[in-house]
């Protein structure tokens, strides 16, 4: 596809489950590798909330399963790597674009520096000052409020993040495995110090639309790009569908060891 070497598709798909979510950023990336679509940022958020796994993780050995479908909490598995997240008051992007480009260069981590920037100058359209603690994090005032993960296959690169807007970390814990019930409240103290969101941050709440404006300048100025607002072509949307389906719902990939 013939677009500029600093023009960025920017889609804004809004709420979607887990399943669909990690569908439509594997099939995004398949067609930006084919050419068939330009680099992509991708804006969204979670319905139901979800919990996602690392690739390498074991969904049975980290997540409370029965306390999920009580919940009604989603789960699956990513194609990156990391740890255990649970996606709720959330912004979620993804970044997606082939290794060979003129944006993002050098090694994995200048690439996690350059794209954590961006999302730097976003939480700086707050008044927040944030740092990035590598390899993948995001600090403000020294808690994280964004953890990121990346994984390069078929020539692209693909880097997912989450931007909280709010914590609740008791939530967060009540849906994973931890061996006992003292263990779990120093987890939870502690993860309470070093956790925190743009509410927290300013004593207000924040809504979707004012986190995507926010990124979208944070990406922009950072990246030295433009955002084009694009929509999703039909062949994506039908490969996503498939993916679901076929790889993200599944126990083989859900449960794989």
């Amino acid at each position: 596809m013939n677009t500029p070497n600093n023009t960025i598709r920017l889609l804004v798909t809004n709420h979607n489950t887990a399943s669909y979510n990690m569908a439509l950023d594997e099939a995004i990336m398949n067609h930006v590798k084919d050419g068939t679509v330009p680099p992509t940022l991708r804006l969204y958020q979670w319905n139901p909330p979800a919990i996602t796994i690392g690739y390498f993780q074991s969904m049975e050995a980290e997540v409370d399963l029965e306390q999920c479908k009580k919940l009604s909490i989603d789960f699956t598995r990513r194609i990156t790597g990391g740890g255990a997240v649970l996606h709720d008051k959330e912004t979620t992007y993804s970044l997606i674009l082939p290794e060979k480009n003129q944006i993002v260069t050098g090694t994995i981590m200048e690439s996690y520096r350059q794209i954590c920037g961006a999302v730097i100058v976003g939480l700086q359209q707050f008044g927040l000052a944030g740092q990035f603690v590598p390899i993948n994090d995001i600090l403000v005032n020294g808690k994280k409020i964004s953890g990121n993960a990346q994984t390069r296959r078929n020539g692209c690169i693909l880097q997912h993040g989450t931007i909280l807007m709010d914590v609740d970390v008791k939530k967060m814990f009540s849906l994973l495995k931890v061996p006992d019930e003292k263990i779990r409240d120093k987890m939870i103290a502690n993860v309470e110090k070093r956790v925190t969101s743009i509410k927290h941050q300013l004593k207000k709440d924040v809504n979707f639309r004012q986190v995507c404006n926010a990124l979208v300048k944070g990406f922009e100025e950072h990246l030295h790009v433009k955002l084009e607002p694009g929509q999703l072509l039909e062949s994506e949307k039908e490969m996503a569908r498939e993916l679901a389906v076929q790889k993200y719902e599944t126990d083989e990939w859900v449960f794989k060891k």
